[in-house]
């Protein structure tokens, strides 16, 4: 268990981790609520592992930025399990739209999707723009979510081949209404900024596995500081909200 206490205001935060998240920690040297602690900071804000390396020392501890980033491979997908358990269910007219990232001096794609309202639909993170990773986003956001009745998407034919695809399975009282139109796609366009701004200090990935688990942590961070998981107090803070998840 770790106390976080403010030195700000009188604040006491109890951070516990579910038991059954416990096993997946057993042989590392560091608690299991340090090792979470410090990928929930680096998904959580623009730091560099360095950073977070100094950070450590700070605390009287020694760790590498290699290890440090080893622990964001190996639990963000318990984050990113754990906030699609309990992750409300979003509206039904999405705006959709992919984002650039720099892999090994390169760009690749990072398809995603959000609601009228702002919350976040899903992500995909691809190499290729094209009609097929198009199509992989879809499904798994609509595997993951619902099938949506409207998509704004911008004037890229292979999302529209793609949504195209979707709907020849359809039954025709279902399919999905595909809008055209770059300025109704303004929310996803300033909601990729949240994401951007954490990837910034990291100069670009090196391998795509990587970048993929990595931006899964902080596209979850962000669900959590939306609101969008059910027991989330807005009164709460986003850290306050995360350690709620982690200990249900």
């Amino acid at each position: 268990m770790i106390i976080l206490v403010s030195v700000f205001k009188k604040v006491v935060i109890m951070f516990n981790i579910s038991p059954e998240l416990l096993p997946y920690f057993k042989g590392y040297c560091s608690s299991s609520e340090v090792i979470l602690l410090f990928v929930y900071m680096k998904c959580r804000f623009s730091l560099s592992y360095r950073d977070l390396g100094e950070m450590m020392r700070m605390r009287g501890a020694r760790v590498d930025h290699s290890t440090l980033q080893r622990w964001v491979i190996k639990f963000v997908p318990l984050i990113d399990k754990a906030v699609r358990k309990r992750k409300r269910p979003i509206g039904s007219s999405w705006r959709m739209d992919e984002t650039y990232v720099k892999l090994n001096g390169k760009w690749i794609y990072l398809y995603r999707a959000v609601d009228r309202y702002g919350d976040t639909v899903d992500f995909f993170l691809s190499e290729h723009r094209d009609k097929s990773s198009t199509l992989s986003f879809f499904r798994k956001a609509i595997t993951e979510n619902n099938i949506p009745k409207k998509v704004v998407i911008d004037k890229s034919g292979s999302n529209k081949a793609a949504l195209d695809a979707i709907n020849t399975d359809l039954d025709q009282d279902h399919t999905i209404q595909i809008l055209q139109n770059k300025y109704l796609n303004n929310r996803v366009e300033q909601d990729h900024r949240f994401i951007k701004k954490r990837i910034k200090p990291m100069l670009g990935f090196k391998n795509f596995y990587s970048a993929s688990i990595t931006i899964s942590g902080i596209e979850n961070i962000r669900m959590i500081q939306k609101g969008q998981v059910r027991g989330a107090k807005n009164h709460l803070s986003t850290f306050e909200n995360f350690a709620i998840l982690m200990a249900a």
